[in-house]
């Protein structure tokens, strides 16, 4: 070879990799976003007024409500070829008492067009057994059974002629083991929409959580019979009303 083969050699080669360079510099991965989750607490179409309002069961039944909070869990976004997003250290409790607890934020979403939101209703099993933890898990927030070492994952409390007796409603609704797993992944619909979660795009959904939905569905809840769980068989019967119209997306901000 002789050296000017050389030379015309070793500058072909250093251009290949520098335009190899400038194309990987191409697939440059777009920056992530943000998603807002709203939540607004209602019964049926109603907004709910805690200790004020007073709703019907589709049994008729009379009831009021004084507390409601409960955990949203495991969030994830799925794209439609079926990639996800899991938000890490993903534990939101929602009071109706405390307005900040109903709106939050997931950050570093990659960008992208996400067609699914799905959640989990509760703490998952791993959590339940993971001694003192801190933040929305931390037992001070009145969600956890000392006495059965777990989370509640839904306090409903109120009142109703229909309860005999004192008139207390009580649901709480907990528990990971078999056959009493209370454990429950929603998925409510977009409605067709999309979520577009871009750099310089902020969109926003918005959840109603509908009270009503713990007494009708799969199983029809009777307060004569039924107005106090604490766990167990009864619990899983109002778990899984939930887990099927509950949750419901009323609208999507693009921002």
């Amino acid at each position: 070879m002789t050296f000017r083969s050389f030379i015309f050699l070793l500058v072909a080669s250093l251009a290949t990799t520098l335009s190899a360079c400038k194309d990987d510099a191409d697939l440059t991965v777009p920056a992530a976003g943000t998603l807002d989750i709203e939540v607004d607490n209602v019964v049926g179409t109603a907004p709910l007024a805690l200790n004020t309002g007073t709703y019907f069961t589709p049994l008729g039944q009379q009831f009021t409500v004084s507390t409601f909070n409960y955990y949203i869990s495991n969030v994830k976004l799925k794209k439609a070829d079926g990639t996800e997003y899991a938000e890490p250290e993903s534990y939101h409790l929602v009071k109706e008492t405390d307005a900040a607890s109903k709106a939050f934020t997931l950050n570093n979403v990659p960008a992208g067009d996400y067609t699914a939101l799905s959640f989990v209703l509760g703490v998952d099993s791993v959590r339940n057994v993971s001694g003192a933890q801190m933040g929305a898990l931390d037992p001070a927030n009145g969600m956890f059974w000392t006495w059965n070492s777990g989370y509640i994952y839904t306090k409903m409390e109120g009142s109703s002629p229909q309860a005999g007796g004192n008139r207390q409603l009580i649901f709480h609704i907990g528990g990971f083991k078999k056959p009493n797993n209370t454990i429950r992944t929603v998925s409510p619909s977009l409605n067709g929409a999309v979520i577009q979660v871009r750099k310089d795009r902020n969109p926003t959904v918005h959840l109603a959580a509908d009270v009503l939905r713990m007494f009708t569905g799969p199983n029809t809840i009777n307060f004569t019979t039924l107005s106090n769980t604490m766990g167990g068989s009864s619990s899983v019967l109002v778990a899984d009303n939930q887990a099927v119209g509950m949750f419901r997306v009323e609208h999507i901000h693009a921002n």
